[in-house]
């Protein structure tokens, strides 16, 4: 996409584009546009999703999903334990008949990677990806690649089973914008599964309904939304209220208040506002914020979860007036 012109888009086109998407991605995922909406706005917003939940409830369906109805370069890299860092981030290789090493792109060079369990690789090749989610390059032999635009990482991982796995440190999580859990559907959900799902794959019948320039010039314009300087002072006085509590030993950090703010202007965007509500960010607090923190102890030893702790951290955070 190097010297390609980016039409300017409204955020009219944000609903409007954005609803197709949304559209098509329900033709495959029944009774989720919770989840779905949520994966709109971490890519609008420009960060990376974790899909945790138990198996068989359409993690990895969502994120392929999502990337299907884009079209876009997407990748699937299949974490394992034997999965090395040069899988996912590339390796130079020796051309005799040039005489030079070539950069042979690895798993991440995509605009949507789909990393599938990404707990059972070891945490060396885990590490791997650091560079890639923050600063969107690759560095390799001392050379910097530069990665596609959009560029948006979905994870999956399942929290119940721990063997052969490898929990992700903290900064690697810290570097996931967002964390939802699937959650198992409604009755009519499983049947209108079972209806269209039994005699054929939804998934292969999804086209793109729109294409990665598309998807950018909808970021460009989503960057644009309105954020008033009292919604920013809510923001960070809910960060602050996560590193006070006594419920959590590890509270939200600075990258965290930056993801709320620009997670807060994609949903806001998705809402047909131009400016945040202090309703968005609060919306947002514990996909955005849960998975950056660890309870206490004491917590832990009462069976509070990490959603209730951070509940309780916003609703002690005094709102702001609307605009």
């Amino acid at each position: 996409m190097v010297g390609s012109v980016i039409e300017k888009r409204t955020l009219g086109d944000v609903l409007d584009i954005m609803g197709t998407v949304r559209t098509a991605i329900e033709g495959v995922i029944e009774g989720k546009r919770g989840s779905i909406d949520m994966a709109m706005v971490v890519l609008l917003a420009e960060g990376h999703l974790l899909l945790e939940d138990v198996p068989g409830v359409g993690k990895t369906m969502l994120a392929k999903a999502l990337g299907r109805s884009i079209a876009s370069t997407v990748r699937r890299i299949q974490f394992t334990p034997d999965l090395l860092p040069s899988d996912v981030t590339g390796v130079s290789i020796y051309n005799q008949a040039s005489g030079g090493f070539e950069f042979k792109p690895g798993g991440i060079f995509a605009n949507i990677v789909v990393g599938d369990e990404i707990n059972r690789a070891s945490p060396k090749t885990q590490s791997a990806m650091l560079e890639s989610m923050e600063e969107r390059q690759v560095t390799v032999d001392g050379v910097t690649h530069k990665l596609a635009t959009p560029f948006m990482v979905i994870a999956t991982q399942n929290p119940i089973e721990m063997e052969g796995t490898y929990p992700l440190p903290e900064a690697q999580r810290d570097r996931f914008m967002a964390r939802i859990e699937m959650g198992y559907p409604t009755v009519a959900a499983e049947i209108e599964m079972l209806d269209n799902h039994g005699s054929r794959d939804p998934l292969a019948a999804l086209t793109p309904v729109t294409d990665a320039d598309t998807i950018h010039s909808l970021i460009l314009a989503v960057r644009g939304v309105y954020v008033a300087p009292a919604v920013k002072k809510y923001i960070i006085d809910i960060v602050t209220a996560t590193r006070q509590s006594r419920d959590l030993r590890l509270g939200a950090s600075p990258r965290a208040s930056l993801q709320l703010l620009r997670a807060g202007r994609a949903k806001a965007a998705l809402s047909g506002r131009d400016y945040v509500l202090p309703d968005d960010i609060a919306d947002l607090a514990v996909n955005v914020l849960a998975h950056r923190t660890l309870p206490s102890t004491e917590a832990q030893l009462s069976r509070r979860s990490v959603a209730e702790i951070i509940t309780k951290a916003v609703q002690s955070v005094p709102v702001p007036d609307k605009r």
